[in-house]
């Protein structure tokens, strides 16, 4: 009940959100960190403290409770990109190692890894040199690869391709065999690991000394 709320309940409530307050998706990979970071929390204060302050308007409270709390300090952490002289050394070494499209299509989209492994050529429309993006490639516990939905509504969408991506993307059907676009070499009825991926981002980058970088972080060079 509303006249029962405190301040002190409500700061609790914060606290634990900060804590274990990220919830486990039904056939997403276990997570290993249930914390929400304190923008997502200072989120939900926003929310919280909007809806009793129209309480209060409405004289079903004196005070507002979530007044008085206390909420996390934002974190500010540097940007980690791909330094601008160093791409054309990442991605002759990409192209050696038979990656160039999907890296490429990275840099100059802003995908998610997922989002490029689970791409299909019926998503490519190489006429207009657009590319829907309508799902997700993920591993399951026990490391089994299954295809989700993206991971927002709005990452449902159909981007405009540069010309450059385009064309890459144009000559890769032409000597295609799946109906991925991003197979995996060695089943190419599959589609591509992420985890495959990401250890070949990591092996470009160690061998050629460059930034030790996330491949979300390629969405930042991005």
């Amino acid at each position: 009940p509303l006249d029962k709320l405190t301040t002190i309940q409500i700061q609790r409530f914060y606290n634990n959100l900060q804590k274990t307050g990220r919830v486990q998706r039904k056939n997403f990979p276990e997570l290993k960190d249930k914390s929400l970071s304190p923008r997502v929390v200072r989120g939900v204060h926003t929310l919280l403290h909007n809806c009793l302050e129209q309480a209060v308007a409405e004289h079903l409270l004196l005070t507002n409770p979530a007044q008085g709390c206390k909420l996390p300090q934002l974190e500010k952490k540097e940007m980690k990109i791909l330094p601008q002289e160093k791409i054309g050394m990442y991605l002759a070494e990409a192209e050696r190692r038979g990656l160039l499209a999907a890296f490429y299509l990275e840099l100059t989209t802003g995908l998610r890894l997922g989002e490029i492994c689970g791409l299909m050529w019926s998503d490519f429309d190489a006429r207009k040199g657009t590319l829907s993006v309508n799902r997700t490639i993920h591993k399951e516990k026990g490391g089994r690869l299954v295809t989700g939905d993206t991971k927002t509504y709005a990452g449902t969408r159909t981007i405009v391709l540069p010309d450059s991506t385009a064309e890459l993307l144009r000559c890769r059907k032409k000597n295609s065999y799946s109906v991925w676009i991003f197979p995996n070499p060695l089943k190419p009825e599959a589609p591509m690991n992420p985890s495959i991926a990401y250890r070949q981002l990591k092996a470009i980058l160690t061998e050629n000394s460059l930034p030790d970088l996330r491949f979300h972080d390629l969405r930042h060079t991005f």
